[in-house]
């Protein structure tokens, strides 16, 4: 929207805009896509999202992993903006593993119960109600950590593919974290000190706490929100798109204690993902055990998960029969259902779950119409992958 001097059909836009926001409540769709819960159990419930209407199911089933602390709607933003809608309006078979509220009972929950029981479980839930298909599973920033560590420890499990979106490995490469790296080692800083003692003390990181790293992460969008609103007053779907940005950063969860104390001294003070490692008890679980094809997403402004940190995780998958890295527009939570989101992070992963999916009968026919596109792919758009739909220049040049 012009300011000086806005357009006449902007400031009607915009007048629409507002009174629809003040007599309305609101531009963006809310609405979430239909679901039915398959499987439960502490800290898990899984559920599927009923086919669209006019749409059959096929396919393999594709399973969104969420991360702790953030709400399950990351993947279902928001009407005309939502990865779950996508999914199944294409006719996937969609499923959700979320949480559920952690409270402080909750509090002696390690990394393990989602490495060895939460996921583990969902995968065999989701895979046995698509018919003993193998599934493709999609995780966003730790959900991907936790869904590279569950098929790394258990490589049996009916996995497809999986897709890593914003997960930082190598932690020293997170701008947010270098303030604080020098005081990582000091003395109230080790064993029981400030930290560890915080976090027994709470039971974990409770959600007010989560909200406010969240917010301090893109301090920058929140000093400038105020101008951005202003000058896109005429724009409906970017107010709808930042109101739907508003309720997922309003609806945080807390932490468990136990389990952030293993992130905050394994991967932000001992970095072991960096090393391709992390020890769990009796065992380590080794990155380089995982053998299912792997696509890891980075975000090219993600201040959360930079580019830098996620990466490094390609050198990593030696034993995984293909790995591919993209660089997509979009910070943390935009590169995963962010309005730009829609044409790139979204068709790479279509391509990629298309590519690695078990035979069916219309598989023929649509390999036929993949290997039509590459033909005629455009060299200037997303994507590092020479033989799908987005050439390299657009992703190189993102990375810069």
């Amino acid at each position: 929207m012009d300011l000086l001097p806005p357009k006449p059909a902007q400031v009607v836009s915009a007048a629409s805009n507002v009174a629809h926001k003040v007599f309305y409540g609101g531009l963006a769709d809310l609405r979430p896509m239909p679901r039915t819960l398959i499987d439960d159990g502490e800290l898990r419930e899984v559920y599927h999202y009923r086919p669209a209407a006019g749409v059959v199911e096929t396919g393999d089933p594709v399973l969104l992993v969420t991360p702790l602390a953030a709400p399950a709607i990351c993947f279902d933003l928001r009407r005309g903006c939502s990865l779950v809608e996508h999914l199944v309006t294409e006719g996937r078979r969609t499923y959700l593993v979320e949480y559920g509220e952690v409270s402080f009972k909750n509090r002696n929950l390690g990394m393990e119960h989602w490495v060895d029981e939460v996921l583990p479980e969902a995968i065999k839930a989701v895979s046995e109600h698509a018919g003993g298909r193998p599934v493709h599973v999609i995780g966003w920033s730790l959900g991907g950590i936790f869904a590279l560590l569950t098929a790394a420890d258990q490589p049996a499990l009916p996995i497809a593919s999986l897709t890593v979106v914003g997960s930082p490995v190598d932690v020293k490469k997170v701008p947010l974290m270098a303030p604080v790296r020098p005081l990582l080692n000091l003395n109230f800083m080790e064993g029981n000190g400030l930290v560890t003692r915080g976090y027994q003390a709470m039971g974990g990181i409770p959600k007010p706490l989560v909200n406010w790293a969240f917010t301090a992460a893109s301090a920058q969008k929140v000093i400038t929100k105020p101008l951005a609103l202003l000058t896109n007053l005429d724009d409906a779907d970017f107010l709808a798109q930042i109101e739907a940005v508003d309720r997922f950063s309003a609806n945080m969860i807390a932490y468990p204690g136990r389990t952030f104390g293993q992130l905050y001294h394994r991967m932000v003070k001992g970095n072991a993902l960096a090393r391709g490692s992390m020890p769990f008890g009796d065992r380590t679980i080794e990155l380089s055990s995982i053998t299912a094809p792997v696509l890891v997403f980075g975000g090219a402004t993600d201040g959360i998960a930079p580019v830098k940190a996620v990466k490094p995780v390609v050198a990593l998958l030696t034993g995984s029969v293909d790995v591919r890295f993209e660089i997509v527009p979009g910070g943390h939570l935009g590169m995963l259902t962010g309005r730009a989101a829609r044409g790139t992070t979204w068709r790479v992963m279509d391509e990629w779950i298309e590519q690695w999916s078990t035979p069916t009968r219309k598989a023929p026919a649509r390999k036929k119409a993949a290997t039509a596109k590459k033909k005629t792919a455009d060299p200037d758009a997303i994507g590092a992958n020479p033989h799908r739909r987005y050439g390299s220049a657009g992703s190189r040049s993102l990375g810069r």
